[in-house]
């Protein structure tokens, strides 16, 4: 796609350096805060199809599940305001902990913040192992949702910040690949924990999230801050020794001439909230709200929090249903080791456009199986050779959702921000993911019941719209040093025009007229 008006014509730096095992230890290490969101997406959804927590906690689904003389609709037989509340407040209290979160990473640092996350998290979950009552319950989900929004605004930042140019997609995908891994292992402990006799193993399961928040907190101790963070905060003599040891050289000038620049002009924008809105980062900010916005859409959640249940609506038994959630839980996992390799090399969009038409392929199976299945009533039955066919269209389509939107849609936010605004604009992505899984949260089982299996269609449609949305208005970021990335918006046809030629002139980058391509 083409516009006209001034463009950059030079070439973005790259300033060289080597691939330290420090820098890739460190980064390892900080992308551990993802585990506590990965564990309690796993968790959530696993407990919440145990017979022994539904009864004590919400008798009237485990009325609806037990009572054979109610020919009950398949859509509808889990639709609670009270289940899917228990579910979703953590997302909410995430959502307004990330604004809290955005002052302590700007101010205090980015490990700062994630020791804050890790140590929130830790109570809730103590809180949620020895719950007595729904009251309980809340309060511990609420607490974990503060120790989210903490983690996912300052870990993806972190990453962006500590990770070299050509390797920034690869490490900050470590993040989404840590949530995977929680989701994994959570699967697994809700299969072990159902077994257990005397009705206590979904306390087992809600208590163990207290090891992702341990390994979090004590990591966040043994972690350097990252050079932008060290000379935003005055510290530039720590901030060019830290960046010539995750460089791995000593000539680090140019970039650290950058870092510096950027942190001079930072301190010029003394509202960050307010200048964000302004023209010059409008760029930025639809993508931080449109990128999340669309990864909540993508209908992923729908599997994540609910597969257990969704299994069993399918017709599969209790174990048969947390081992089926497991299966899609190890396809996440591995798609996001593809995402890993393929992401600084094929570039961001590749990736984006392929998972995009992955999944709308699988959503409209998935949606016509189901539909003929159920019928629009919701009481005819799934065959097992059908209901497996459905399984691996849902794996299929979490392999889609794992090597695009899931890495990508906290990758991409985290690495385009100049860093007068970054952490108000992590603050907003995270917000708006939040938000938006709160929404899809609390809403989706009442969808269910209602939409039936066009609730499948109407995700489909959204993978349509954003597959369309990152085709034509996302640049491609790969290898472009994150204080460099105004020349690239400075070269879309359409966001071009946002940005002012002063942000982009000097370092060997030349205007002229002509035509730019995304």
């Amino acid at each position: 796609m083409a516009g006209g008006g001034h463009v950059v014509t030079g070439e973005v730096k790259d300033f060289g350096g080597k691939v330290t095992l420090f820098v890739i230890f460190t980064c390892l290490i900080a992308a551990t805060g993802g585990l506590i969101f990965g564990y309690d997406l796993g968790i959530s959804g696993g407990v919440t199809s145990m017979d022994p927590f539904l009864e004590k906690f919400f008798p009237s689904v485990y009325r609806r599940m037990h009572d054979k003389s109610l020919k009950e609709n398949q859509y509808c037989k889990f639709d609670s305001e009270l289940l899917t509340s228990f579910t979703s407040c953590l997302y909410l209290a995430a959502l307004v902990a990330s604004f809290f979160a955005s002052a302590t990473t700007r101010v205090f640092g980015r490990k700062i913040s994630m020791l804050v996350g890790g140590i929130v998290f830790l109570i809730g979950a103590i809180i949620n192992g020895v719950a007595v009552n729904i009251f309980m319950l809340i309060i511990g989900r609420i607490l974990l949702g503060v120790g989210v929004g903490y983690a996912n605004q300052s870990v993806p930042v972190y990453l962006s910040e500590m990770a070299p140019a050509r390797l920034r997609g690869a490490l900050n995908i470590a993040f989404q690949f840590a949530i995977t891994i929680g989701i994994l292992i959570a699967n697994f402990v809700n299969f072990g924990t159902n077994k257990i006799k005397g009705g206590y193993g979904w306390r087992v399961s809600v208590a163990l999230a207290a090891v992702p928040a341990i390994i979090m907190t004590i990591g966040s101790f043994y972690l350097p801050d990252t050079p932008n963070s060290l000379i935003e905060r005055g510290h530039k003599d720590k901030a060019k020794i830290m960046l010539q040891k995750i460089r791995g050289m000593d000539d680090v000038e140019e970039e650290f001439q950058d870092l510096v620049d950027a942190s001079e002009t930072s301190k010029q924008v003394k509202h960050p909230w307010k200048n964000i809105v302004q023209p010059r980062y409008r760029p930025q900010l639809v993508m931080a709200i449109a990128i999340p916005f669309f990864q909540q859409f993508t209908g992923i959640n729908v599997i994540m929090f609910y597969a257990p249940v969704l299994f069993k609506t399918l017709g599969y038994g209790d174990d048969a249903s947390l081992i089926s959630a497991a299966v899609t839980g190890l396809v996440n996992v591995f798609a996001t080791i593809v995402s890993i390799f393929t992401v600084d090399k094929y570039g961001r969009k590749f990736l984006f456009r392929a998972g995009g038409i992955q999944m709308l392929i699988c959503q409209i199976l998935i949606g016509l199986i189901i539909g003929v299945k159920f019928g629009v009533a919701g009481t005819g039955s799934m065959p097992k050779n059908y209901a497996n066919f459905v399984l691996i269209l849902i794996c299929l389509y979490v392999a889609g959702f794992a090597w695009s939107w899931g890495p990508l849609g906290w990758l991409v936010p985290s690495e385009i921000f100049p860093l007068e605004i970054r952490s108000a604009g992590q603050a907003i992505n995270v917000s708006v993911n939040m938000l938006f899984t709160f929404i899809i949260g609390q809403l989706f089982l009442a969808m269910l019941c209602h939409m039936k299996f066009g609730l499948f269609f109407f995700f489909g449609g959204f993978v349509v719209i954003m597959t369309l949305f990152i085709h034509f208005l996302l640049p491609e970021t790969k290898n472009i040093p994150i204080e460099e990335m105004n020349k690239v918006w400075k070269q879309h046809w359409f966001w071009g025009k946002y940005i002012p030629d002063e942000e982009v002139i000097g370092n060997d980058v030349q205007l002229s007229k002509g035509k730019a391509f995304a």
